[in-house]
């Protein structure tokens, strides 16, 4: 989940159309801090590490609480108004959101599970204890879709024809044709699109962040996203990772430990 992590804090100081829509800018300068993206990645990673082979119900509990739980622990992290409710409340109940909060906390769904199958189910369920409007769900699935695909050894070609057919975005525009026109906007129909779009023309890692921060908008969500397929599909060097815990809270890097470790057991 490094890239998810990395795309958040790299693209935090360029959100709301701060940036000069370049791929030329610093990776790291000093408001390069994680945000509540950062936060919820961790909250629903926690979640599903602890609750991977429990039923739905049982899932959908520890995702609230975990999501509760961090989200307190961090309350001036960046949420949106009706999220900041959410986090509040005794009984919290899904709003029928669609904004992008669900695509940018699913990164781990897209690496615990063994089958596309299961982590669109898992992804669709950490939308919704929030985002239960279709485009919420249909953003996660997409987003943890690419992951476990990129991970696996599909092609950019191949992965972009499944998200095509499958969730009907269209992946048809270039960055070149995004950028200009492109703005802050929150919800998932226009970011998710936009950031699989810089996973598809990223030539690596460092360049799909690059890529996703030229683009602008809602920027460390929008590279957040982008950054968790990347490193599906790239990996990441062991100097951004470096740069990355330096960043980090000893309790956030205990979590991003964990699931680190249980991706080298999975992998052998």
């Amino acid at each position: 989940m490094y890239g998810a992590i990395l795309g958040d804090m790299i693209g935090a100081p360029y959100e709301f159309d701060q940036g000069g829509k370049t791929k030329d800018f610093p990776l790291f300068i000093a408001a390069s801090q994680f945000t509540d993206d950062t936060v919820m990645t961790i909250a629903v990673a926690e979640a599903l590490l602890d609750t991977c082979e429990a039923d739905d119900d049982t899932i959908l509990a520890a995702l609230a609480a975990c999501m509760q739980r961090w989200g307190r622990k961090y309350p001036d992290a960046g949420y949106g108004l009706r999220f900041m409710h959410w986090l509040q409340v005794q009984d919290p109940q899904p709003y029928n959101s669609y904004g992008n909060g669900s695509a940018m906390r699913v990164a781990s769904a897209g690496w615990l599970f063994d089958s596309l199958e299961k982590t669109r189910h898992i992804a669709a369920l950490t939308a919704s204890v929030t985002h239960n409007h279709p485009e919420g769900i249909k953003g996660a699935e997409a987003v943890a879709s690419v992951i476990y695909l990129a991970r696996t050894g599909t092609s950019r070609e191949n992965i972009k024809k499944y998200i095509e057919e499958q969730f009907h975005y269209d992946l048809s525009r270039t960055c070149d044709d995004i950028r200009p026109a492109y703005h802050h906007v929150e919800s998932c129909q226009e970011t998710v699109p936009e950031a699989i779009t810089a996973f598809l023309e990223g030539e690596d890692f460092e360049d799909v962040i690059r890529m996703a921060v030229s683009l602008g908008g809602d920027c460390d969500t929008l590279t957040c996203i982008a950054g968790s397929m990347g490193e599906a599909f790239f990996g990441v060097s062991e100097q951004l990772k470096t740069e990355c815990r330096k960043r980090l809270t000893q309790d956030i890097l205990a979590v991003l430990d964990r699931i680190e470790k249980r991706r080298i057991i999975a992998n052998g």
